[in-house]
């Protein structure tokens, strides 16, 4: 019997892995939980079975495959050719789909087999041997029609020799509309294919949660609150940096009340939040074999698992070039199914060339006839570009000139320096990517630079950031301010990243936000010349006006505060209490520079001095009015502050991964918005800063969807830029 086992092993490729597939109905009582937990190691494939959403789980330790396919379940004969094994649904005849057996005497769905060497994978899912002959799905002349033909490899073929989805599904698609062309064959000239946007509700994929009731009129309104430094200044005084915090605070997304909290987090419909055209740009060069591709594609399962039916999706696949997988097309069951299974026969070769899998994730974007309120690129490179930048040794200017020249398009770039037309959400994958080039073009297009250390965090990277997309409440923000007194002029505003403008007479000025996510906040700091003043008891400073458009109702939206902050211009000295919130926004701004110019002395290679500046900084953080009160934000930027000492520590460690985990949180900070750098997106790190609500949930069913059932963990906590209430444990 042990000979017999030792035979099957080798027959299906299973000696050096141990898999496992999580239960079904049909399957029997898991096992205890020891004998579970051996069993949590598996191939990449398990997370990209276009199966129910409540089967999809990360697994802890995934073995080196880039094949993303899944085997069956069990091991005998009989039950490898009962089971597909990329769909892991049974194949019985008289169920209505054609079975592939291939030379090697595995079976599949035939419409699984096509899908799968549609995108180049020649290689049996089961046992890795080469075929001679693939399936294809268009009929051969002469013979009955619907029927498959075998052709020999390297034949030519036509452009629609075949679509990914089986034939009988052909009749739920828009006019029959074909989804996607061989990928190495011709491109159209314009990507103007992508799927048209849902008009109606899809009744059809939500039957199972009811017909609930969804205000899908408008978001709320957004919040307003000003902060001067003191209360205030005497009447004998003048200062020309006299401090005023305008906080922006975006209002919650809809909530549907009468589902249950994992639905509604998984599960969002175009009335509950604006839907999202999203570009995923995927490095598959050499250098991405093994488990990086593996954990590439379970994070790619994630995001397609998590998209709604009014999103949609298009992929770009680059190595030497770059080819676009399928158009942008919405992730119904069938589009989700048809991402997966293309992602899923994604294999490793080839250079790196950024610039062109930019260019046509740009030329998705731009073409499409239709348009989602929120468009984004998310851009994954594990590598320097071998193409069209200048070498790592040039300078930093002259790399980020060169990377905005050679590798942006024009969409990518401001527009009449109004806004940001495409965001790049960048990921810089391991210890070998261009970390320089990767954040300038996150900085120029308006989009963040997440620096993704350990290979296995690359699926919360993921999750924290479509967190945000899903949850866009506000668009087009631009705050304006003005001066409330004569008297009074703004000598500058602090707004990090974002374009800000002063009046030729300085009275007045305006801050370019652009979207918000729910519940996301942003701190601007307005300095005021405040002259003598000897006419009365009590001084208005300056009024603020939020200006955007609500995404769902595609409404402007002009907000004017009501009430102007003021101060008190009293005779006599007092003591005087400092404002707390613009305390904590000083020390967000002072390690923002610290982190700059040690970062600045790192690149010239004095390493000693980039040490110094941080510890300089940390000193003056230390005895600030909001440190001593333990406040979480400067609990935070210390030990990020501490973080990018030891990875300043010498140039090796500097050049390793120093330089990206800095610049990470300069775009972090330069945007107020959350990226992933070091351990940012565990639970037990100090470094959340900037995270929302909607962030923190995604990464938290990240982190708990694993093999068998969650596992019951510590919910993350955002760290808020004012004191709140604390999330539940």
């Amino acid at each position: 019997m042990g000979s017999k086992w030792r035979k099957l092993k080798l027959a299906l490729g299973l000696d050096t892995a141990c898999l496992y597939v999580p239960q079904t109905l049909d399957d029997p009582a898991p096992p205890p939980a020891s004998d579970a937990a051996a069993a949590a190691r598996f191939s990449d494939a398990a997370s990209l079975s276009p199966t129910d959403r409540s089967l999809f789980r990360r697994p802890r330790t995934p073995t080196p495959s880039s094949s993303g396919l899944r085997f069956p379940k069990s091991s005998s004969p009989k039950s490898s050719k009962r089971t597909c094994a990329i769909c892991l649904n049974t194949m019985k005849p008289g169920e209505g789909h054609a079975i592939f057996t291939a030379e090697c005497s595995h079976s599949f769905h035939f419409h699984c087999i096509t899908s799968n060497v549609k995108h180049g994978n020649q290689l049996c899912p089961v046992c890795r041997a080469k075929w001679k002959e693939i399936p294809l799905q268009k009929p051969a002349s002469g013979l009955p029609h619907g029927r498959a033909r075998i052709d020999p490899l390297g034949r030519a073929q036509d452009d629609g020799w075949l679509t990914v989805l089986p034939r009988i599904h052909q009749a739920r698609l828009d006019g029959g509309r074909p989804i996607s062309s061989h990928p190495h064959g011709p491109e159209p000239s314009r990507f103007d294919d992508d799927e048209p946007l849902d008009s109606e509700p899809d009744n059809s994929e939500e039957s199972t949660l009811g017909t609930p009731d969804v205000c899908n009129t408008s978001f709320g309104i957004v919040e307003v609150k000003m902060y001067p430094e003191v209360p205030a200044l005497l009447r004998s005084t003048s200062t020309d940096k006299f401090n005023v915090l305008i906080h922006i605070k975006a209002p919650q997304a809809n909530k549907r009340k009468d589902i249950s909290e994992t639905q509604a987090e998984s599960l969002q419909t175009q009335k509950s939040r604006a839907p999202i055209d999203l570009v995923t740009v995927l490095d598959v060069s050499g250098s991405m074999a093994g488990s990086k591709l593996a954990l590439l594609k379970r994070a790619m399962g994630f995001v397609i698992q998590n998209l709604g039916p009014s999103d949609r999706l298009s992929v770009i696949a680059f190595s030497s070039t770059a080819r676009r997988l399928f158009p942008l097309q919405r992730m119904t069951d069938i589009g989700r199914q048809q991402a997966l299974q293309a992602v899923n026969s994604l294999t490793s070769n080839g250079g790196t060339n950024i610039a062109e899998g930019l260019k046509k994730g740009a030329k998705v974007l731009s073409d499409r006839k239709c348009k989602n309120p929120v468009g984004s690129i998310i851009l994954l490179s594990d590598g320097q570009d071998t193409y069209s930048v200048s070498s790592p040794g040039a300078s930093a200017a002259s790399h980020c000139r060169g990377a905005q020249q050679s590798l942006l398009p024009l969409a990518m770039f401001q527009k009449d320096g109004t806004g940001l037309q495409i965001p790049v959400h960048t990921f810089g994958f391991g210890t070998d990517h261009d970390a320089a080039m990767m954040h300038s073009i996150a900085e120029t297009s308006g989009g963040t630079f997440s620096f993704i250390e350990a290979e296995d965090v690359i699926q919360d990277a993921f999750a924290q950031c479509i967190g945000g997309l899903l949850s866009v409440v506000i668009q087009e923000l631009q705050v304006k301010v003005q001066c409330a007194d004569p008297s009074l002029q703004f000598s500058s505003i602090k707004s990090g990243s974002y374009q800000s403008t002063l009046s030729s007479d300085e009275r007045a000025g305006s801050v370019d936000v652009g979207d918000l996510y729910a519940e996301e906040e942003r701190d601007f700091l307005v300095t005021i010349k405040i002259p003598v003043d000897d006419s009365g008891h009590e001084l208005s400073l300056l009024k603020v006006i939020c200006v955007y458009r609500d995404p769902i109702t595609k409404e402007f939206v002009s907000l004017e505060e009501a009430s102007e902050v003021k101060i008190q211009r009293p005779e006599t000295a007092e003591p005087l209490e400092v404002s707390m919130e613009v305390d904590r926004q000083l020390n967000r701004l002072r390690a923002a520079e610290a982190m700059a110019e040690a970062r600045a002395a790192a690149e010239r290679g004095d390493m000693a001095a980039a040490v110094s500046i941080l510890e300089n900084c940390l000193r003056v953080l230390s005895e600030t009015v909001s440190a001593q009160a333990a406040d979480r934000l400067c609990t935070s930027l210390c030990a990020e502050l501490k973080e990018m000492q030891e990875r300043m520590a010498n140039r090796r460690i500097y050049e390793a991964s120093g330089r990206a985990y800095v610049l990470s949180g300069l775009s972090s900070h330069s945007w107020q918005r959350a990226t992933a750098r070091g351990d940012s997106t565990n639970s037990n790190s100090l470094v959340q800063a900037y995270q929302t609500p909607t962030m923190v949930d995604m990464v938290t069913q990240s982190q708990t969807m694993i093999l068998g059932n969650p596992m019951p963990r510590r919910k993350l906590r955002q760290a808020l830029s004012f004191p709140g209430p604390r999330p539940r444990k």
